[in-house]
C-alpha cells in the first residue's frame, strides 16, 4: 500500500513538473511574442531561445524565432527555423505557415524557382489560402520572365559568338587572300626575274656568238703560219753566188762594150 502511494506521489510530481515546465515555456513564448510585436527583436530572440532550451521541438517557439530573424533580415537563420517548424509540426496549419514564410524569404533573395516550389508545399497544406496563392502566382510570373530573359541573353550571346566567329573567319579569309596575293606577286616577280635572267643569258649567248667569229678569226689569224725566215747561206754558197754574179756581170759588160762598138743606144739600167 505504501509502495503504491509512493509511485502515485512520484507520478503526480512528474506531471506537475511537466506542467510547470510547459507553463514556463508558454510564458517565455508569450513574452517573446509581445517583444516581437513591439519590435524589440534582441529580447524577443532571447525569450524564444530560453523556451527552446527547455523544449527544442516546440513549434511555436521555432516559428516565432524564425519570424524574429526574418524581421532582423537574417534570412538564412530564419529559413533554418521555418524548416524545423514544418519538420516538427503535427498539423497542416503550422506546416502551411512555415512553408509560406520560407517562400517569402526566397522571394526576398530573388530565388524565384525555389519560391515557386515552397509556395506549392504551402498550398498542399492549405489550398484555400488566398495570400499564398497570390504569392505563388507572382513568383511563377517572375520566374517565367527570368527564364525568358535568360533565353534572350543566351540567344544574344549565341548570336554574338556566331558573329565573332564569322568575323574571325572573314578575317582569316582576308589574311589568306592577302597571303595568296603576296605569294602570287612574289611568284610573278620571280618569273620576271627569271625572264630577265634568261634574256640576259640569251643576250650574253648572242654576244658570245657575235664575238665568236671575231675571236675565231683572231684565233685563225694568230694560228696562220708565219713566213719562214730565209736561211742564212753558208760560206761556200756565198762564194758560189758571188762567182755567178761576177760572171753574169762580166757577160753583161762584154755585151755593153760590144753594143757601144756597133752604135746601138743604151737601154735603161735596172737597179740591182
Amino acid at each position: 500500500m505504501a509502495s503504491r502511494t509512493t509511485l502515485l506521489v512520484l507520478f503526480l510530481f512528474v506531471i506537475g513538473s511537466i506542467k510547470a515546465q510547459d507553463s514556463e515555456v508558454s510564458n517565455q513564448i508569450y513574452e517573446g511574442n509581445k517583444l516581437l510585436d513591439t519590435q524589440v527583436f534582441d529580447e524577443a530572440e532571447m525569450a524564444f531561445r530560453k523556451a527552446l532550451s527547455k523544449s527544442p521541438e516546440r513549434t511555436e517557439a521555432l516559428y516565432n524565432l524564425g519570424n524574429t530573424h526574418f524581421n532582423e533580415q537574417d534570412y538564412e537563420e530564419a529559413k533554418q527555423r521555418y524548416f524545423q517548424t514544418q519538420k516538427f509540426a503535427d498539423n497542416n496549419s503550422s506546416k502551411h505557415h512555415a512553408f509560406h514564410n520560407m517562400g517569402n524569404i526566397f522571394m526576398k533573395q530573388k530565388d524565384y524557382a525555389k519560391a515557386v516550389e515552397t509556395y506549392k508545399n504551402a498550398l498542399r497544406n492549405n489550398p484555400q489560402d488566398e495570400e499564398t496563392r497570390y504569392n505563388y502566382a507572382v513568383a511563377k510570373e517572375l520566374l517565367e520572365k527570368e527564364q525568358q530573359q535568360q533565353d534572350n541573353q543566351d540567344q544574344n550571346q549565341d548570336n554574338k559568338d556566331q558573329k565573332n566567329q564569322e568575323d574571325q573567319d572573314n578575317q582569316e579569309n582576308k589574311d589568306q587572300d592577302k597571303e595568296s596575293d603576296k605569294d602570287q606577286d612574289s611568284k610573278e616577280n620571280n618569273d620576271d626575274s627569271e625572264r630577265e635572267d634568261n634574256e640576259d643569258k640569251k643576250g650574253e649567248g648572242d654576244q658570245q656568238k657575235d664575238n665568236q667569229p671575231k675571236e675565231e678569226n683572231d684565233k685563225k689569224q694568230n694560228q696562220q703560219p708565219q713566213k719562214p725566215r730565209q736561211k742564212e747561206l753558208s760560206p761556200e754558197q756565198v762564194k758560189s753566188l758571188l762567182e755567178a754574179m761576177n760572171k753574169q756581170e762580166k757577160e753583161v759588160q762584154d755585151k755593153v762594150n760590144a753594143e757601144k762598138a756597133q752604135g746601138t743606144p743604151l737601154r735603161g739600167i735596172k737597179d740591182w
